[in-house]
């Protein structure tokens, strides 16, 4: 197991700065803005040939009984109980405040090794910044900058001398299956992601922009291993007004990107918007593989459930290849039947076609309905083979197909998706073309012995014919 080392403090003294420094990656959002991060977010660091992970906390602030700061200290009490090695970090251009007090005297009662870490310490002498901080009594105050980086691995190296360096954490592991789960904000993807976890492992509250990260969780399922991604709700653009807001749609689309499968949740008990339709429209750009899901089923009569139904079907009509599950996220009805359905359009989205099938199905769907023809000539298809996964992509190899329609190249994909059993993934079809080796090349001016020869075919010809 490799080790954990876990980030906790005060809002805003710069424990996602530091995480992304830890991490090498920009993971984490960042704003001179206080309670950015709210759920734990794990990440994977390394310093020389020492692998572990580290948890980026939400603000702990011990005094807070109830509300979203309750639920983020909370989070941040669960990833202490987690942790090898606490990292605490404070701010040391604001001083030791009574906050850090409590929380120092919170750390100690777990009897977890803790390093205090004087954060903002660029350019200070390190006996003044850290002076003020031995009354926390957590032993020697270490100085560092999460910023600018002063520091930062020799405080890791002395959080992980006591931990050996385990060889088999060195191997490299096969990326599990990546679960994205979006939608609007409000909707309840929070609620949905705890109740596949079967914890309460990010805050899940009645109010809209909770999650404002996309937090990836590693986690197993009848013996699978999975990795689900919790996203920030995407409103419309025209109601996007923060700057933190902004870059948690980034990170939302980024996550999609990320993704193999992406579970869609719309709330029953609301309309199919059109920025529901929005963001369909970009997970199919994508090319991901799709599960929709219905939220908030329970409690609703058959009138309303039949209006749903309507209204999916008359505006997300373009998803017909997902699969649809109506669910209780908040009561677990129907869960194990979405993760069912996400292994089967991972599957799909994964699927390797041989060339040899590929070109059986083409010619099949080819003597259904021939290409109509475009320009001069009728298209012709010769073979087709697999160019990439994670969406299908099937490349066809002919002539004359510049012009093949869009409506055609509809119809080979769902007859495709037909052959191959390919449900809850698009695909995607490429032709290309082969060009006439002489065209557009000017014939060569014939020599002398053979203007002889065809001025005498043409006498001969004459003579013949008359």
């Amino acid at each position: 197991m490799l080790p954990t080392v876990v980030l906790v403090g005060r809002p805003n003294v710069g424990k996602s700065t530091l995480f992304n420094r830890l991490t090498r990656s920009r993971d984490a959002l960042v704003a001179d803005q206080p309670g950015l991060t709210r759920d734990r977010h794990y990440g994977r660091g390394r310093v020389g040939d020492r692998p572990y992970l580290v948890v980026d906390t939400g603000g702990l602030e011990p005094v807070a009984k109830d509300g979203i700061m309750f639920e983020m200290a909370k989070q941040s009490r669960q990833a202490v109980d987690e942790a090898d090695v606490v990292m605490f970090l404070v701010d040391g251009r604001a001083g030791c405040t009574p906050q850090d007090a409590i929380i120092a005297e919170q750390l100690r009662k777990t009897g977890k090794p803790i390093l205090l870490l004087v954060n903002k310490a660029e350019g200070m002498a390190r006996a003044k910044v850290t002076a003020e901080f031995f009354e926390l009594g957590l032993g020697e105050p270490l100085p560092v900058s999460s910023a600018h980086g002063d520091n930062v691995t020799e405080v890791v190296e002395i959080a992980l001398e006591k931990f050996p360096l385990d060889a088999e954490e060195e191997t490299d592991h096969e990326h599990p299956p990546k679960i994205a789960i979006v939608g609007r904000p409000n909707v309840g993807k929070s609620t949905l992601v705890n109740a596949i976890l079967g914890e309460q492992r990010v805050i899940a509250f009645d109010q809209p922009g909770t999650t404002r990260d996309s937090i990836y969780i590693d986690f197993e399922r009848e013996g699978k291993q999975y990795t689900i991604i919790d996203t920030a709700g995407v409103r419309r653009r025209g109601k996007v007004e923060e700057a933190v807001e902004k870059f948690s749609v980034i990170k939302t689309m980024q996550a999609i990107e990320d993704a193999n499968v992406v579970v869609l949740v719309v709330d029953g008990r609301d309309q199919i918007t059109e920025q529901d339709a929005h963001v369909a429209d970009f997970v199919l750009q994508a090319g991901r593989a799709l599960v929709l899901a219905v939220n908030k089923w329970d409690g609703l009569d058959e009138h309303h459930r039949d209006q749903v139904k309507r209204d999916i079907e008359r505006k997300l009509h373009f998803l017909s290849f997902a699969k649809l599950h109506f669910i209780s996220a908040l009561h677990g009805n129907g869960i194990a039947g979405v993760l069912k359905s996400v292994d089967e359009a991972y599957a799909a989205a994964m699927a390797k076609l041989s060339t040899p099938k590929l070109t059986r199905a083409l010619i099949s769907a080819l003597e259904k309905q021939q290409p109509p023809k475009g320009g001069r000539f009728i298209p012709k298809m010769r073979y087709a083979h697999q160019g990439g996964s994670n969406p299908p992509l099937i490349v066809i190899h002919g002539s004359g197909l510049d012009n093949v329609p869009a409506s055609y190249a509809r119809y080979l994909e769902r007859s495709f998706c037909d052959i191959f059993k390919l449900k809850g993934t698009p695909l995607k079809i490429q032709f290309n073309s082969s060009k006439n080796p002489f065209e557009g090349s000017k014939p060569k001016p014939l020599t002398e012995g053979e203007q002889r020869r065809a001025h005498r075919a043409r006498i001969r010809g004459r003579k013949l014919y008359g």
